[in-house]
């Protein structure tokens, strides 16, 4: 009875988070302000994100979006962290392009093994994406769906992270909803299928940086933000 209470608390939160109708690139109404939300990038300062231990370079932002790529780190983090959120922004990838956005890492020296990481890719028009295509949950949850784009137009994604769950929507899809809580052993998956982790995802840090991952390819990021979600604990 506690797991059902806890999973209906955690619902209940899902299902009253909104999707504003988002202002000008880069900036907030009125309204989304009083709902909470909180941009992470201006679209002209690179100030709030470290690449290497170091501030992003001004050269990394242009034309209102953050390059990803040859920022001189796998990884470029915000500097804030964040546990239970809905995080909100565009993308735009290049022909083959291979990205991602971390959430919730606990070392930035390490990404893949203490956060959880959405997958970007140029994976449009692909019948049956899998484990490693946009949307997905990297090696542990293949979108439902594929939503993505084809590369050279924008992608907008949302990702929701409370307590144990997670949920991806890819242009309006929803293409992920799990429970991190089923995932009980270190490099297996639920299913049986083996992945990289050598945490359970149960127990990867439920609080942590965000990330927009450099795989040696140009990827644009912009309206970056987010919205805390207070979860009952």
């Amino acid at each position: 009875m506690r797991r059902f209470l806890e999973r209906l608390t955690v619902l209940t939160l899902l299902a009253a988070t909104v999707t504003p109708a988002f202002a000008a690139d880069n900036e907030l109404s009125e309204q989304e302000k009083r709902d909470g939300w909180v941009l992470l990038f201006d679209g002209k300062s690179p100030q709030g994100w470290v690449s290497g231990g170091k501030p992003l370079a001004a050269a990394n932002v242009r034309d209102g979006a953050i390059n990803a790529h040859k920022t001189g780190a796998y990884v470029t983090y915000h500097r804030e962290k964040f546990s239970d959120f809905v995080l909100s922004c565009d993308f735009k990838l290049t022909s083959g392009g291979n990205s991602g956005i971390f959430v919730r890492v606990g070392d930035q020296a390490d990404p893949v093994q203490t956060g959880l990481e959405i997958q970007l890719f140029d994976s449009a028009g692909r019948e049956k994406p899998g484990k490693h295509d946009s949307g997905a949950l990297y090696d542990a949850v293949a979108p439902t769906a594929n939503a993505a784009r084809p590369a050279g137009e924008w992608n907008h994604v949302e990702i929701t992270a409370v307590k144990n769950v997670v949920r991806v929507v890819l242009n309006g899809k929803q293409v992920v909803d799990t429970d991190l809580d089923r995932w009980t052993e270190p490099g297996k998956n639920p299913d049986g299928t083996k992945n990289k982790f050598k945490t359970a995802l149960k127990d990867m840090p439920r609080e942590g940086h965000v990330g927009l991952q450099d795989h040696n390819s140009p990827v644009l990021f912009k309206n970056i933000r987010i919205k805390r979600m207070k979860a009952e604990r």
